[in-house]
This record gives C-alpha cells, sequence and structure tokens, in this order.
C-alpha cells in the first residue's frame, strides 16, 4: 500500500485535485484525510489554507467483493433460465402419447401345444450338446492327455489372483472424456455469440467501475472462443490460481452454449496468464519428478482443475521413471506422482 503524501493549497477541492495530478489517479481512486480546513479569515488576516493527506485507495479488497457479488447474480440468473428451459423440456416429454387406433392391435398368440413342441425342440438340443461335450472329454482323457498337476493349477490361480489384484491397484489416469461435438456455425451466429461474450463482460465490468478492452477471437475448425481482456489491475481478475479468471470463464462458457448445437470452448485470458501458468505447473511437474526418483516416495500436489491436472500428466508421459494419476473428488482432486513399477 502507498503512503500517504501531504497537500496544502487554498481549498479542500483544490488539495484533492492537485493529490490526483500528483498521483495520476481519478478522485474515485484517491484516499484522503483532512487535517485542516481552509479558514478565510478577516480582510486576509488569519487566513489559512487547507490541508490533506492522500495516497491511492487499496481497491482490492472492494473490486474483490464487488466482482463476487457480480458473478453470483449473474451465475444465479443463468441457472435460473436453464432450469426454465428443463422445465419446459419436462412438460413436452411428459404429454401422452395418441392412442393406437384398434386397427393396430398386436395379432393373437400362437397356440400353446405350438410353443410347448418348441421348448421342447430347444430343451434336447441342450441334452445332446452336454452329452457331446462330456463325450469328448472322455475321450481326450483316454488318449493319453493328463490332466494338470495340483501345483501347476495352485500356481495359475495364484497368478490369476494377482493379476487381478495388480488390475484393481492400478492406478487411476484421468477420465477421457468425449470429444464434445463442433458446432458448424455461420459467420451471423459467429458475430453474435461473441457479442454475447463482450456484453456480459461489459456488464461485470462496469459494475465494477474497471475499464478494460476486450477482444474476441473464435476458431471454426475447434469450436474455440478465444477471449482477451486488458486493462489495470487485472491481478483482481486473476485470482488466486486462476479462480476468479476460470469462474468468469465458465460463465461466458453457459452464456454462449445457450441454444447451441454442440459445444463451444471458451478460454478467458488476460496479461498472458494462461501460457506463464502452464510453464509454472511443468516446471514444478519436473521438480516434483525428481524428488520422487531421489526419495523413492509419491507425492501429491495440491488440489486443480481438470485443465491444470492434464497439464502435470502430459509434462511426465514421456518420463521413464515415474507415472502421474489423479485420486479424490472434485473440487479436491490431485495429481499423484510416483514411481513406476519395475
Amino acid at each position: 500500500m502507498s503512503q500517504f503524501i501531504e497537500i496544502t493549497d487554498k481549498t479542500v477541492d483544490e488539495a484533492i485535485t492537485t493529490a490526483c495530478r500528483k498521483l495520476g489517479v481519478t478522485s474515485s481512486k484517491l484516499e484522503f484525510e483532512i487535517i485542516q480546513r481552509e479558514k478565510a479569515g478577516f480582510l486576509g488576516i488569519g487566513a489559512k489554507p487547507a490541508i490533506i493527506k492522500a495516497r491511492i485507495k487499496d481497491t482490492s479488497n472492494h473490486t474483490q467483493e464487488i466482482l463476487d457479488k457480480v458473478m453470483e447474480k449473474a451465475e444465479k440468473k443463468i441457472e435460473k433460465e436453464a432450469s426454465a428451459t428443463d422445465k419446459k423440456s419436462a412438460v413436452k416429454e411428459e404429454k401422452p402419447a395418441p392412442a393406437a387406433p384398434a386397427a393396430s392391435v398386436a395379432p393373437a398368440a400362437p397356440d400353446a401345444p405350438a410353443k410347448e413342441e418348441q421348448g421342447e425342440e430347444k430343451r434336447e438340443h441342450r441334452r445332446r450338446n452336454r452329452k457331446g461335450r462330456r463325450s469328448g472329454r472322455k475321450e481326450g482323457f483316454a488318449e493319453g492327455s493328463e490332466k494338470a498337476p495340483r501345483a501347476d493349477r495352485a500356481a495359475a490361480g495364484e497368478q490369476a489372483q494377482v493379476s487381478e489384484e495388480e488390475k484393481s491397484a492400478r492406478p487411476a489416469q484421468e477420465p477421457r472424456k468425449k470429444p464434445a461435438v463442433v458446432p458448424q456455425l455461420t459467420q451471423e451466429q459467429i458475430d453474435e455469440i461473441k457479442q454475447k461474450a463482450h456484453a456480459f463482460l461489459m456488464d461485470v465490468f462496469g459494475a465494477m467501475n474497471m475499464e478494460v478492452e476486450i477482444k474476441e477471437d473464435y476458431n471454426s475448425e475447434k469450436g474455440l472462443l478465444m477471449i482477451n481482456i486488458e486493462g489495470d489491475d487485472m491481478g483482481i481478475l486473476i485470482g488466486k490460481r486462476g479462480q476468479t479468471l476460470d469462474s468468469l470463464q465458465y460463465l461466458v462458457s453457459l452464456i454462449v452454449n445457450k441454444g447451441i448445437d454442440g459445444y463451444i470452448h471458451v478460454k478467458a485470458d488476460t496479461e498472458n496468464y494462461r501460457e506463464r501458468r502452464k510453464k509454472t505447473l511443468e516446471n514444478l511437474a519436473r521438480n516434483i519428478a525428481f524428488k520422487v526418483k531421489k526419495t523413492r516416495r509419491p507425492v501429491a500436489l495440491e488440489p486443480m482443475n481438470p485443465y491444470e491436472r492434464r497439464i502435470i500428466h502430459s509434462a511426465l508421459q514421456g518420463d521413464k521413471f515415474v507415472t502421474t494419476y489423479s485420486e479424490g473428488e472434485e473440487p479436491n482432486r490431485k495429481v499423484i506422482v510416483t514411481l513406476k513399477k519395475q
């Protein structure tokens, strides 16, 4: 937090203006304390100037509170609209189907004797098959085939049991989701999606009194809407480990995918945070892998979202000595790095 500076001027208003000019901020971002108000005196005798102490306001906590409130309201509104849509579709499904005409009644079942004959033939066929299999086994043993020793059978049983245990103990990798269908959109639909995302974000930042520049770019081949946000105090927008940026990205995703046949991925970024975070996680993965090789003990990383967990898995995918898997439930699911079994 910046230090107070003392400003002396004719009036309090002029002192505030001087402080804004020196600190390079607007009055809304200025925190000041009046030390002395101006006094006109009598015929200039006893006149005193205004004195204030001023500094740049620490808006991080206040802005974060506003952002949380705005995003909470937006999420409730989106969920309310989604539930209303689901109710409409449910009402349509509950409508009774038209009754079938009398002429479409299924024909009468065949006579019971015919069914009994068919059942008897099937049972006789099964008996013959069982008899043939038994005779085949007896002939095979008579021709000199020997029974496996009990020790061999026991070893085979133990091997089967071990393989089952290994399967159950095998670490669970990240579940592979089916690739989402890329929507086929016209240029008019793409422009409309960009406009929706832009309008929503401008409403959010307008409520926060933040001046930002938003750029949208859509990749038709991947079905990816990339949003880049530029402005001051973007650290507030990123939040702790990108949680605020992820939440904003999620809300934009809900808005642009409403009424779309397929799925549009949304990637919101500011100050190249996504790329910087990716490099940080890749370095972390390599350092953890080195520690696991040295100590020969598994290491659990902090809980991460699915995107960041995939970065860790990919970074260590080609390592000959360590492997990775995830455990736990969202949002506390985390990556475990451990030695490969030789």
